[in-house]
């Protein structure tokens, strides 16, 4: 009988010792389960009940990880909020190691990434999905005045934001289990403290790369380090790209056109990452760290939901251009890889970066129409800028005209009146006109505008509930944002906007 132990493989602390450095998880005091992904436990076949148990807890805080594990703390450097930090890295974070998703990624890709190693034995790299902690404990990384550790609410804001975004189809990394400590962290008061088992396709960087090619420029690592990353990053994300001539550049131009579709998923869906520093933007695409997000209330391109975000570096209408200011940095670190003349490289790189404007309009302009219930063509891009008129002149909650817009077209004869937090003018009954001239399909429009999203409001509530010892508000929001299309009588909070007299919703970082 096979052990219920997971196997976790050592794969990037072999691969890459100059960028990890071996550390353990802390002992916790008096560890317990909060929650459990069950389908994601599922996906990764792992033993649920095994996960439940007391040996199992122990596993997904990192005290007891297996007897081959190496757990590892990853380096990377970063752009926080334009200001470089050479040095960053997992200062509260752990890579306990590498799980082997179970029939994860195509045939094709496999023997690609298996091509890239030079031998057919070389597990399947499209295959591995990062486990990851977060607030385990001090690490190398960890910077000063640092305590390495994370509070119950920061960590089931995580689980419950991304379980959301995964759930409308949006790329992102995933919490497995939210594990309170019995610890008591110190911020701005006393907080219970936990552990996010967290898994992700991998936890490369843009950061990661700013950190690898200063270390070569440093002296501080071989040649070769960032051409082993990149080959890295190709066979674990973008396999169909392995055999590029020029691998550097094959792998920003996938990133830029990952980051611009992940960009344009985003907004569509009114949400606001926060938090876009170049350690946050990952190399798969994937959606990462979840700490002053926040999802749109009134539409409004200029909406800054973050504590520290006081210039608006990181607004909802803002995303894009911050998207490309980072990749622009995965450029400058690639740049010597991407042509033999520097004159080369800087033109090879310009035309890389330049893809992201038209891939970020086409999967935004395309996602638009969809929401508008018609195929794209000239006339829904003009029907779709108008209406972002309408809607920001309204201040018009996101989530609310998208749902009930539908409703304006429930059969053959639509239904008159004007749309759903739109005042009755007679510009918005010529905009009414031109897009139900487009015949929107209404159906198609249920499909892809949610009716619940993490209102802000009640998440922190349920959030504040838990610091105190109550799941339930948590488990009722965890429920309704992962069947989003479908009406709930208990989420009817989730469904309509907060009340125009309330103040601003501010988000805080929670380290």
């Amino acid at each position: 009988m096979s052990s219920p132990v997971p196997a976790l493989t050592s794969h990037f602390a072999d691969a890459f010792p100059e960028l990890s450095a071996p550390s353990r998880a802390w002992q916790t005091p008096e560890p317990r389960l909060l929650h459990l992904n069950a389908a994601l436990a599922t996906e990764l076949g792992l033993d649920e009940d095994w996960l439940r148990s007391a040996d199992g807890v122990r596993f997904l805080t990192g005290e007891a990880p297996g007897p081959d594990a190496r757990p590892v703390a990853q380096g990377y450097a970063g752009h926080q909020f334009g200001g470089y930090s050479p040095r960053l890295g997992d200062g509260r974070a752990l890579l306990l190691g590498e799980l082997t998703a179970p029939g994860a990624g195509r045939a094709d890709d496999a023997d690609a990434a298996r091509d890239v190693a030079g031998a057919t034995s070389t597990p399947d790299l499209t295959a591995l999905r990062d486990l990851h902690l977060k607030g385990s404990g001090l690490t190398p990384f960890s910077r000063e005045g640092s305590d390495g550790l994370a509070a119950v609410g920061p960590m089931l804001r995580e689980l419950v934001v991304s379980e959301a975004l995964h759930a409308l189809g949006i790329p992102t990394t995933r919490a497995l289990a939210v594990v309170a400590t019995g610890r008591t962290v110190r911020r701005q008061r006393p907080l219970p403290g936990a552990v996010l088992a967290r898994i992700a396709d991998s936890h490369l960087r843009v950061g990661t790369f700013q950190y690898a090619a200063a270390l070569v420029e440093g002296g501080h690592a071989p040649e070769d380090l960032v051409p082993r990353l990149v080959a890295e990053s190709l066979a674990r994300h973008h396999a169909d790209r392995v055999d590029a001539d020029v691998p550097a550049l094959a792998l920003l131009e996938a990133v830029v056109a990952a980051q611009a579709d992940l960009t344009a998923r985003w907004m569509l869906v009114g949400f606001v990452h926060g938090v876009m520093n170049t350690d946050n933007v990952t190399i798969s695409g994937q959606s990462i760290d979840f700490g002053p997000c926040a999802f749109l209330d009134a539409f409004d391109p200029r909406a800054v939901f973050s504590s520290i975000d006081r210039q608006g570096r990181y607004a909802y209408g803002a995303q894009p251009q911050i998207a490309l200011w980072n990749l622009n940095r995965l450029a400058e670190a690639l740049l010597p890889h991407l042509a033999a003349d520097p004159n080369d490289a800087v033109a090879a790189a310009t035309a890389a970066l330049e893809g992201f404007a038209p891939a970020f309009d086409a999967a935004w302009q395309s996602g638009l129409a969809a929401k508008l219930g018609v195929p794209r063509t000239r006339a829904s891009d003009d029907v779709a800028a108008r209406l972002l008129g309408l809607l920001a002149e309204a201040r018009a909650d996101w989530t609310t005209f998208w749902t009930d817009l539908a409703d304006v077209v429930p059969g053959p004869s639509p239904t008159p009146g004007t749309p759903a937090g739109l005042p009755d003018s007679a510009g918005v009954r010529a905009w009414r006109e031109d897009w139900l001239a487009l015949a929107p399909d209404p159906e198609r429009m249920r499909a892809v505008n949610p009716r619940h999203i993490p209102r802000n409001r009640p998440l922190q509530e349920a959030l504040d509930a838990a610091e105190g010892g109550d799941l339930a508000p948590v488990e009722r929001i965890l429920a309704a944002v992962r069947d989003p299309f479908t009406p709930r009588p208990d989420a009817v909070d989730l469904a309509l906007p907060s009340g125009a007299d309330e103040r601003p919703f501010v988000t805080f970082c929670g380290t």
